[in-house]
């Protein structure tokens, strides 16, 4: 029996290999995708209503909406159509296309935690409640794989769904369930985690090879309803379920643990969370961004309002702004929680001759990381 093609390439393409082939395959179909160019839409719309700034987005129009949330996030207003005519200096471009001068600014990120060392180590970037949490609730939880199609179609029913739709709304990317049995079969595992012997949680992940390095990838997390709808019970879980992975992850030889996928913006909560749990941004996964020039008047109150990570070749960097009128305090309080592991370069865009006090501070904040990222002022209005 002649062997499928599948076969073949596991048989002689390096895990590494595959990765970087299906990278490869992700971005030309997207590409195709964009290049469907009877589905785009030139449309105008604005994030606050008294703001001076107004968007002009070009690209597909299914596509806007993940627009509005990379720049706004889920709890922001916009405001479409009926916009009265902003001057040609206050206008962002976001476009699915490059453009000359914009920013390639990835969709989404992973945060990656480096393993090969002791666990302690690790939690040591772990604030002292969050560590107190652990050793408190850790014992109380077991988890372990399934592969039984029962307890797979419960799981993905009654917990990676309802979770899904519960945490995202309209944004939820839900897996389909053959997906899951697929990947919980033979690609990866579903571990179901239980508290007193009743399954609160589970987890759908898989290994990733890139670079001669192994990945442990979280794929998905699912809830029992009775944890979600609580939040108090559900950050005590979640916490729980997020340590018992890196915990596999660790005793199991891999390079590093990867949280998961969330949206690519410095002030994504989930983001922050899997920050304070030691992941470190890697564009692991990604393979879509949006193309967003800069207003020529006002870049750095538009980027104190709405920080931007963005692609230089492989690399990642992270723009700030710090316009006329907060004090050095109040932009150290601005951009407390946004000191990211992984960033070869902050751009700091302020007025002429203002905002080293400011660098000195993220100098400091960058200082106990393993790499600094290069700090470059770019003079601006």
């Amino acid at each position: 029996m002649r062997e499928n093609v599948a076969t073949v390439v596991r048989k002689f393409v390096s895990p590494s290999m595959r990765y970087e082939l299906r990278s490869v395959s992700t971005r030309l179909r997207g590409m195709l995708d964009r290049a469907c160019v009877w589905r785009w839409e030139i449309s105008r719309f604005k994030l606050q209503a008294e703001s001076p700034h107004e968007f002009l987005y070009v690209g597909r129009a299914n596509q806007r909406e993940m627009a509005k949330l990379l720049i706004g996030g889920k709890h922001v207003p916009a405001t479409d159509g009926g916009l009265e005519p902003a001057e040609r200096s206050h206008v962002v471009l976001v476009s699915e296309v490059p453009t000359s001068g914009a920013l390639n600014v990835p969709l989404y990120l992973s945060a990656v935690v480096p393993l090969g060392r002791p666990l302690e180590d690790i939690t040591a970037r772990y604030d002292s409640e969050l560590r107190r949490s652990i050793r408190k609730n850790r014992p109380l939880y077991q988890m372990r794989q399934t592969v039984v199609d029962e307890e797979i179609e419960w799981a993905d029913r009654k917990m990676l769904r309802p979770y899904a739709d519960a945490r995202q709304g309209i944004h939820a990317a839900q897996f389909a369930t053959e997906e899951v049995f697929r990947i919980a079969k033979t690609v990866g595992r579903l571990d179901l985690i239980t508290l007193n012997d009743e399954v609160v949680a589970c987890h759908l992940g898989c290994e990733i090879t890139r670079g001669g390095k192994r990945y442990w990838s979280t794929l998905r997390f699912g809830y029992t309803e009775a944890v979600f709808s609580d939040a108090k019970k559900l950050r005590e879980v979640n916490s729980i379920t997020t340590f018992m992975a890196l915990e596999w992850a660790l005793e199991n030889g891999y390079d590093y643990y990867d949280i998961g996928l969330c949206v690519a913006r410095p002030d994504d909560g989930l983001l922050k969370w899997k920050r304070r749990r030691g992941g470190d941004i890697d564009s692991l996964g990604n393979h879509a961004s949006m193309f967003i020039r800069l207003p020529k008047v006002g870049t750095a109150r538009f980027l104190w309002d709405t920080p931007l990570f963005a692609l230089e070749g492989k690399e990642l960097t992270l723009h700030l702004g710090l316009p006329d009128g907060p004090t050095e305090e109040e932009a150290a309080r601005r951009y407390h929680e946004m000191v990211f592991g992984g960033l070869d370069k902050i751009y700091l865009y302020c007025a002429e001759n203002s905002g080293e006090r400011f660098l000195e501070t993220l100098r400091g904040r960058y200082a106990n990381l393993q790499v600094m990222p290069t700090l470059q002022r770019i003079a601006s209005s």
